[in-house]
């Protein structure tokens, strides 16, 4: 049998007037990230119907559940829109997806094309008891209360068939809400939050504080490896990871500030780091994994010392979610077992005994006098590396050592020597 994928929206159809933007751009997502595999498309206001090699449809179906804007989606069963046919081909639905007997079920109809010569109620009672009758198994008939659903559709030169719904990924389309900048830990938090923050429509790009070698190189490898989780997300399968030299500032903070408030300081230099380069790339908005007290740093008093230092719109995709809800998160999208890896970020490896849980900011200010930080920030912001991270990224940095830079060094002149081979070879 000739089958499909029947794809669906879910908030966007809310939009009205900008409805066909949002397709256009859900559209344009999906045709990159299927790119490469043999489908043909059709596109209605509504709806997009894929065509694929069966030897293809797990890959597809894997790749769709990455694709913001999609609500759900079914592999559909292709009929003619007549009668007959379509009790055929819904025979050997039932045999095929179905595999208990006296399962209670309900056949609902929906006739896109008015002109057929019956309503979508008439076209159920008909087909109804030869479908039931003509299945392998027995089903009991439950139009209230069913536990599954066969599913009928009739257009005008085409009819489908189905019974099963798949999950997307929901939300707006990639990118239409702008772009934000996320401040990147290696722990399982900042990952769901980027997650669930693209899932809404917002381009997100990776802001991580780098403190080699007060914290192990592996850190730094784990977020290398977190982008890649995230870069899947994106229509061209890659994100930009942003690495800050952090070292200079944390040893400047753990020699001049009050042990308490070391981590209050440390992230009100952070959040200041983090608004000048937003400024500086014309970003909307910061964005954190932070969730109410699950650790001293995030009840609500640090949170207002802490971002007393930026006005830029911060969001905090997990701030009521418990970590459990987190972590669900984070195994679903694939990131758990690297967050879990045992190298502390610079958020997490010289906590203090006894944090401070309700800083004042008179007294976040009294100990940053004593640190000569403007200069500092300056040259943070100077020295920032940028990688663009993509799903099929192979930079390791064990492979080659040194420090983080050094090693991002290597690999961008690596890079450009294969390029250079690659396009050698092209004009002999």
């Amino acid at each position: 049998m000739t089958k499909k994928i029947l794809i669906r929206f879910g908030d966007m159809m809310l939009k009205g007037r900008n409805i066909g933007f949002f397709i256009k751009r859900v559209r344009a997502h999906l045709v990159a990230r299927l790119d490469g595999l043999e489908v043909s498309y059709e596109f209605t206001h509504d709806r997009i119907f894929i065509g694929y090699n069966v030897g293809d449809e797990q890959e597809i179906i894997s790749r769709l559940k990455q694709i913001q804007g999609i609500y759900s989606f079914s592999v559909v069963y292709v009929a003619k829109p007549n009668l007959d046919d379509i009790i055929l081909k819904a025979i050997q639905v039932l045999n095929i997806e179905m595999d208990e007997p006296m399962v209670r079920l309900k056949i609902e109809t929906k006739r896109h094309d008015k002109s057929f010569p019956m309503t979508s109620l008439e076209i159920t009672q008909k087909i109804a008891s030869p479908i039931l009758n003509g299945a392998d198994k027995k089903f009991i008939v439950d139009v209230k209360n069913p536990k599954e659903t066969l599913y009928v559709e009739i257009r005008a030169d085409i009819a489908f068939v189905h019974m099963k719904s798949i999950k997307g990924m929901g939300g707006f389309p990639f990118g239409t809400q702008g772009k934000g900048l996320l401040m990147m830990s290696g722990g399982i938090d900042s990952p769901v939050a980027a997650y669930l923050a693209m899932k809404q429509g917002i381009e997100v790009e990776l802001f991580h504080f780098e403190s080699t070698p007060l914290t192990p190189l592996e850190s730094v490898q784990k977020v290398v490896d977190l982008a890649k989780k995230l870069a899947i997300y994106t229509p061209t399968g890659s994100i930009k990871l942003h690495l800050v030299p952090f070292t200079k500032i944390h040893e400047e903070i753990l020699a001049h500030v009050f042990e308490p408030y070391t981590i209050t300081i440390m992230r009100r230099m952070m959040y200041r780091l983090a608004e000048r380069f937003t400024r500086k790339k014309k970003l909307l908005c910061l964005i954190n994994g932070e969730s109410v007290g699950q650790v001293a740093s995030q009840t609500l008093n640090s949170m207002q010392v802490v971002e007393a230092v930026t006005k830029l719109p911060i969001l905090r995709p997990v701030i009521t979610y418990d970590k459990q809800e987190i972590i669900d998160i984070a195994k679903k999208i694939d990131t758990f077992d690297i967050s879990i890896r045992a190298f502390n970020d610079c958020c997490s490896i010289y906590v203090p005994k006894a944090p401070a849980t309700r800083p004042m900011e008179i007294y976040a200010l009294k100990y940053e006098q004593n640190m000569e930080y403007d200069n500092l920030l300056v040259e943070a912001l100077l020295n920032v590396k940028t990688l663009d991270v993509s799903k099929d990224s192979n930079f390791n940095i064990s492979k080659y050592g040194f420090t983080v830079f050094e090693a991002i060094a290597l690999y961008e002149k690596e890079l450009m020597e294969y390029d250079y081979n690659i396009q050698a070879k092209q004009i002999i």
